[in-house]
């Protein structure tokens, strides 16, 4: 810098001087190193794991709701297969999964977000992150999961699904399964998008193969475990109900 670019005070003189506005905290500049602290707390919180898988699902689902049975059963099956399960850590079908998991003695993991509306991790989480940037949660969910199981859910529930999807299909992640469990609930969707969306062409019939539809934990936790250990030829592609 020269001339009039020149400041008249020092980087130094300026760090050190406590005096002043403190609107330099809502920068963007600093906005960067919180983004970053997340992802040094979220790998350094969840790097020795293990294998593990996501479970998505809504936070609104009632204990007396046939779902949150299912997420118990599902976070319990994990579990007995060898994995730990990461949840959104909220209320709902993500606290079924995390009881499931508590319950049958595995590791249950809650990586929860700020929101005006949630009130911290469920009782049910053993090892918990909290994020303020949904991106860097979403990381968190990809990176450490081997395959993801998706439990009837919201707005939120989908983008997820739909994030992982995208993943997988344009191979910026090593495929792995995504399992939707409810068939009442997600046939529509499924024949929306053969309807719809392959109709129309902009989406393939591969892009469909890479959901499986089952109502059998059994199968879905079958699924997840065929495809961690390489052994697709022994349980096929969409082992669940896939549109015809």
């Amino acid at each position: 810098m020269r001339r009039s670019k020149v400041p008249e005070e020092t980087t130094d003189q300026r760090l050190l001087d406590s005096r002043g506005p403190a609107d330099w905290v809502h920068t963007d500049p600093w906005r960067v190193m919180r983004i970053q602290s997340e992802f040094v707390e979220g790998f350094g919180a969840l790097a020795e794991l293990g294998p593990a898988v996501s479970v998505f699902g809504s936070a609104r689902t009632s204990v007396d709701d046939p779902t949150y049975a299912l997420g118990e059963n599902v976070g319990a099956a994990l579990v007995k297969a060898g994995y730990a399960v990461i949840t959104g850590g909220g209320p709902g079908a993500m606290e079924a999964a995390n009881k499931g998991a508590c319950e049958a003695n595995g590791t249950s993991v809650g990586l929860g977000i700020e929101l005006p509306f949630e009130t911290g991790l469920n009782p049910f989480v053993d090892l918990g992150v909290n994020f303020r940037y949904f991106f860097a949660r979403k990381t968190m969910f990809v990176k450490y999961s081997q395959g993801f199981i998706v439990l009837p859910g919201g707005f939120g529930t989908l983008d997820e699904l739909f994030e992982a999807i995208t993943l997988v299909q344009t191979q910026k992640v090593t495929s792995f399964p995504i399992i939707l469990m409810g068939v009442a609930y997600w046939q529509g969707l499924l024949d929306w998008l053969q309807a719809a969306a392959l109709g129309a062409g902009t989406i393939s019939a591969k892009d469909l193969s890479l959901i499986t539809l089952t109502d059998d934990v059994e199968e879905a936790v079958a699924a997840i475990v065929a495809s961690d250990r390489g052994l697709q030829g022994d349980v096929p592609e969409g082992t669940g109900t896939h549109p015809e």
